[in-house]
C-alpha cells in the first residue's frame, strides 16, 4: 500500500520547538508499543503507514533500555522522517483531551452508591457487514442476540431504566450519575473502593449507537454557548439542573460496558486500544482507520497551554482511538489520571498542526 499524498514531506527543522522537546519521554511511550509489536501486528491505516516498516525502529527500541535525551532524539531522526498531515477539510487540525477519572466506589449497592458500572452482557454480539441483518443501521458494530436474529441493542435510556436488571453485571457502584457518564466518555476509570483498595475499569464494549455529546445538546438548547462548552461547564450545568440530567444524557443513546483491569503502574494510564498502557502527556488517540498505532506524531498547538503553561509542542505516540476522533489531523491527548488531569483534559479544544513521523523507507516506496 503506497503512502498517501496527505503526508507532505518536511524536515525536522520545520517542526516548531522540536529541539526543545523531551524526546526521552516520547521514546519511553514508543518503546511500550515496540514490546507489543511482536505479540500482534497493528493494523495498517488506510493512509498507508505500513506497520511492517516499523520493524527496525521497534527492534532497536526493545534493545535500548535507557537512552539519554540526545540518543532519544537521534533515534527518532534516524528512523523517521517528518510529514505534515493535511486535514481533510482544508482547515486546521484539532486536538481535544481525555483522561482517566478517579472516583469513589462501592462493591455493593448502598444508600449512597446507587449508580452501577456494568460489564458486557451475554446477549451483546459483534456485527459487521457479513452478519448485519437487513434494515439494521450500517453504523452499528454491536447488536442484541435474539431468537429471531440480531437487533439493535438497548440504548442508554433503556439500560438506565432497568433493561439489564437482574443479570449481575454490576462491577461497582458509584454515587453520581454524571460521574458515571464521564467515565463512559473517557472509557476507563480508577476506582477508590470503600475498603481502601484501588481498582480500574476499562472499556469492554458498547451498545453501538452513535455518540451524542451533552455539550452540543446544551448548546443547541441555548443553555451554554458553544464556545464555552467544556467538561467543567457541562458539569456545572448538571449540578445546577439535577432534575434535567436524564433528559440530556439519554439523548446520547450510546452506552459503554467495562471490564476490570489491573493497576500495575500508578504513573501510567489504562491499557487502551493499542494494547499498551497510556503515557500521560505522550499518548494520543487517533483515527485508527486512517492511521497506524505506534506512529509518532509531533503536535504543534500554540494556543494550548493547559499542560505546562507554555505552547503545546510535543512528540506523541498513537496508542488509542475513539468514535469521535475522525480525520487525518485529529487527535485526543491523554492528560493522565485523577482530578488534576481532568482539569487539563476538560479545557483542551485547540487548533493544531500534525506532523506524522513515518518510517523513512516509506518515502522511497512511492505514493498514491
Amino acid at each position: 500500500m503506497p503512502l498517501s499524498s496527505a503526508f507532505i514531506e518536511k524536515s525536522f527543522s520545520d517542526l516548531p520547538g522540536w529541539s526543545e522537546d523531551d524526546h526521552l519521554a516520547a521514546f519511553a511511550a514508543f518503546r511500550r508499543s515496540a514490546f507489543h509489536a511482536p505479540i500482534k501486528a497493528y493494523r495498517t491505516g488506510s493512509l498507508g503507514v505500513d506497520f511492517n516498516a516499523f520493524a527496525d525502529a521497534y527492534a532497536e527500541a526493545r534493545a535500548v533500555s535507557a537512552p539519554n535525551q540526545l540518543e532519544a532524539r537521534s533515534f527518532f531522526e534516524r528512523h523517521f522522517a517528518p510529514t505534515l498531515v493535511a486535514p481533510d477539510n482544508g482547515s486546521a487540525g484539532l486536538v481535544t483531551g481525555f483522561y482517566e477519572p478517579e472516583v469513589e466506589a462501592s462493591p455493593v449497592r448502598t444508600e449512597r452508591f446507587t449508580v452501577p458500572l456494568l460489564s458486557r452482557p451475554a446477549d451483546l454480539i459483534d456485527i459487521d457487514d457479513d452478519n448485519r441483518p437487513a434494515g439494521v443501521d450500517p453504523y452499528l458494530a454491536f447488536a442484541r442476540r435474539t431468537d429471531d436474529g440480531p437487533v439493535e441493542y438497548f440504548d442508554r435510556g433503556a439500560i438506565e431504566r432497568g433493561a439489564l436488571a437482574g443479570q449481575n453485571l454490576e462491577i461497582a457502584w458509584l454515587a453520581d450519575k454524571v460521574d458515571v457518564f464521564f467515565i463512559h466518555v473517557q472509557g476507563a476509570a480508577r476506582l477508590k473502593m470503600t475498603d481502601g483498595s484501588l481498582r480500574r475499569v476499562t472499556y469492554a464494549a458498547k451498545s453501538g449507537q452513535r455518540f451524542t455529546g451533552p455539550g452540543r445538546i446544551l448548546s443547541d438548547l441555548g443553555e451554554i454557548p458553544l464556545e464555552k462548552v467544556t467538561m467543567q461547564s457541562i458539569r456545572a450545568w448538571f449540578k445546577a439542573h439535577p432534575e434535567r440530567v436524564d433528559e440530556i444524557l439519554w439523548q446520547n443513546r450510546s452506552y459503554i460496558f467495562f471490564r476490570e483491569a489491573a493497576v500495575d503502574d500508578a504513573a501510567l494510564g489504562p491499557i487502551a486500544a493499542a494494547k499498551v498502557p497510556l503515557t500521560p502527556g505522550r499518548s494520543v488517540a487517533v483515527d485508527r482507520l486512517l492511521h497506524t498505532f505506534g506512529t509518532p506524531f509531533y503536535i504543534d498547538a500554540p494556543t494550548l497551554t493547559a499542560f505546562d503553561q507554555k505552547p503545546f509542542r510535543r512528540l506523541m505516540i498513537a496508542q488509542d482511538t475513539g468514535s469521535a476522533i475522525t480525520g487525518p489531523a485529529r487527535g485526543d491527548l491523554f492528560a493522565g489520571s485523577g482530578d488534576a488531569a481532568g482539569e487539563i483534559a476538560g479545557m483542551v479544544r485547540n487548533a493544531a498542526d500534525f506532523y506524522a513521523l513515518v518510517p523513512r523507507a516509506l518515502l522511497d516506496g512511492g505514493r498514491r
